[in-house]
């Protein structure tokens, strides 16, 4: 009799998971706007010490269509310091019945490519059922054992856009002695401390979160998404140990990691002393040996075991040329020192939306060193990994957030720089002539500085002639068009310039329509983006950054035409931006003048309304033409 009463519990057990795991048990709400849809997800972390905790991961998800099928495969990474064991994953269909589960056999075990590592320890295992028939349910399951608890997981419960959730919590256990910090980012709730015996435990939810989908000038999603991060108060990694309560002891504790790393060989010693003895003046001597480091060395990640926070020393990176950001910065330091300028190792966040550091919330979250250099009233920033960006120059990658700057006694927090719209400039001068077809031969002289000319940087110094060419016949406005010939000059500075000329030929440019000529005098430079306001906005609104552009154009077209239709000047100053464009013809020319400036800024959401309407004054002017008609010959 138990026999058969435990068998139909069993049954009655996988019963109400087909039941549960259906996908017509999801909310039409969750269901909207969706690729995936998180059913189940429990996280759970314990920490047992300071050099001791254990992750348990548990999640079901349900792809409904073939967008989501990222969303549906499992992978995660594991290193020395990071074991990763106990790995499941099952296979359901629409009605939530279970097709099969995972094999071991089947779990892929690789080395986790970056592209760019020359040497990582970190590895990575992946698996996915490769289903095709939509909706399905997978469920993975494993277990994460950290040697140290310098890295603590986050919850991140909304992975990315397209993506709802019905359920999902986020348990923290702290056994005695152990202790630990969390930020808690747009969280419905605020987790309530449970004490339970000698342990704490903290639990954080999610349920019923609809999908987002990505808008225009979208803040970045942890600035409306919920997040959980966790830092420790005391920690150890490796041979290693510290404090993370604040910044300044994080900062002595990458001192520790990087002493008795600066000496260097006497050759190269020597060579500081050769270039920088006769230099008075500071900058160049800063210049002088960046430009030394950016000749003698290069760029290649190293990740092993603590690697990934410690560098190298100087002695290796002289040696053998190449270097990681930290070996490259570390570096950089030491041929600093040795000509008797102090300079600072600095951790940072890099890359273009990524954000810097939280002031009150000391944690290792960067991916990227550089180095600083106080000045008195200025303080120069070097990017060590590039052998060919401008000494000063840290641009939209590592510019305009908060880095921790390793000083003598620990971190202090200090901002990277900030690049203007005075300093960011796009000025192009055109002049062209139009023939008696509507055929366009167009000379284009363009100076680009700060962010604006970093696309212009790349395709000079990391593409070959044919992807330049490729690329430039693609990216501008103009329809049946080629490059004919393209040249760069570059002038390297604080605020870097690359002045571009560019002769190109586009047929039909204008438009013939009897004895009538319409051109679209601009030509290069228009805004393509027309917002829909009908939409409610949900979020706020962000420029990343400002930029000034102005352009002046000058066409020549056949004489005996004379103009029947000339755009009006527009003026536009509101806190979007201060935009004005200008026509004139005279004799058989068409003069445009644009100017275009923009502040980096937030707006709420409610001026959303404002914007399309500015962005759609912007498009009309920008598209304007001026009408012409051929006189009759006397």
């Amino acid at each position: 009799m138990m026999k058969y009463l435990f068998i139909g519990l069993i049954f009655f057990v996988n019963e109400s998971k087909a039941q549960s795991y259906a996908a017509l048990f999801i909310p039409d709400s969750l269901q909207k706007n969706a690729v995936a849809v998180c059913r189940l997800e429990e996280k759970k972390v314990e920490i047992f010490s300071g050099s001791k905790a254990i992750v348990r991961n548990r999640y079901v998800i349900t792809v409904l269509n073939p967008q989501g099928d990222g969303y549906g495969s499992y992978s995660n990474h594991y290193d020395k310091l990071r074991k990763l064991n106990n790995i499941s994953g099952t296979l359901y269909d629409a009605l939530g019945k279970k097709i099969k589960s995972m094999q071991k056999k089947d779990l892929l075990d690789m080395a986790y490519n970056d592209e760019i590592s020359l040497m990582t320890d970190d590895r990575m295992k992946r698996f996915s059922f490769n289903h095709t028939s939509y909706p399905y349910t997978v469920e993975f399951s494993d277990e994460e054992q950290l040697n140290g608890t310098f890295f603590l997981p986050a919850w991140n419960p909304v992975p990315g856009q397209k993506f709802s959730v019905q359920n999902s919590s986020f348990e923290v256990v702290l056994h005695e002695g152990a202790n630990v910090r969390f930020k808690e980012l747009n969280v419905i709730e605020k987790a309530a401390e449970q004490v339970a015996g000698k342990q704490k435990s903290y639990v954080w939810t999610l349920k019923n979160f609809p999908a987002y989908e990505r808008e225009w000038f979208q803040p970045a999603p942890e600035n409306f998404l919920p997040n959980v991060y966790l830092a420790p108060v005391d920690f150890s990694i490796g041979s290693y140990s510290g404090k993370m309560d604040s910044w300044e002891n994080l900062g002595k504790f990458i001192l520790q990691l990087n002493e008795g790393k600066g000496t260097l060989p006497p050759a190269i010693a020597a060579d500081v002393k050769r270039l920088t003895e006769n230099v008075s003046d500071r900058q160049q001597k800063i210049n002088t040996l960046y430009e030394y480091l950016q000749q003698n060395t290069r760029y290649i990640s190293i990740q092993m075991g603590i690697g990934g926070w410690q560098p190298f020393d100087a002695s290796y990176v002289a040696t053998k040329r190449y270097g990681d950001c930290k070996a490259l910065s570390n570096y950089m330091v030491s041929l600093l020192k040795e000509a008797g300028i102090k300079a600072h190792y600095v951790l940072i966040n890099s890359g273009e939306a990524r954000r810097g550091l939280w002031e009150d919330f000391p944690a290792p979250y960067f991916n990227h060193a550089v180095v600083c250099v106080p000045t008195g009233k200025d303080t120069v920033w070097l990017e060590c990994t590039s052998q060919t960006l401008s000494p000063g120059y840290m641009g939209s990658s590592t510019g305009n957030r908060k880095a921790l700057m390793i000083g003598d006694n620990g971190g202090v927090v200090v901002n990277s720089p900030l690049y203007t719209a005075q300093e960011n400039k796009q000025l192009r001068k055109i002049k062209a002539q139009v023939d008696d077809a509507g055929h366009l031969v167009a000379d284009l002289n363009t100076r680009f500085s700060g962010i604006e000319q970093e696309t212009q940087h790349y395709l000079l110094h990391n593409n070959t002639a044919g992807m330049r060419e490729q690329y430039l016949n693609q990216s501008l406005s103009l329809p049946n068009y080629s490059v004919e010939s393209i040249r760069y000059q570059e002038t390297k500075n604080i605020i870097p310039e690359i002045e571009e000329q560019m002769v190109l030929k586009a047929s039909h440019y204008a438009t013939i329509t009897g004895k009538r000529m319409f051109i679209e005098p601009n030509m290069v430079n228009r805004v393509s983006t027309r917002p829909d306001a009908s939409k409610p906005r949900k979020y706020d609104i962000v420029y990343p950054h400002s930029f000034t552009h102005a352009d002046t154009v000058e066409i020549s077209v056949p004489n005996g035409y004379e103009p029947e239709s000339i755009p009006k000047d527009i003026t536009i100053d509101n806190h979007f931006g201060k935009y004005s464009i200008r026509f004139e013809v005279t004799g058989n020319r068409i003069l445009m003048f644009r100017h275009y400036t923009r502040e980096a800024a937030t707006y709420p959401a409610s001026a959303y309304t404002d914007l399309a309407a500015f962005y759609h004054a912007m498009y009309q002017a920008d598209h304007s033409r001026v009408v012409l008609v051929k006189q009759q010959e006397q």
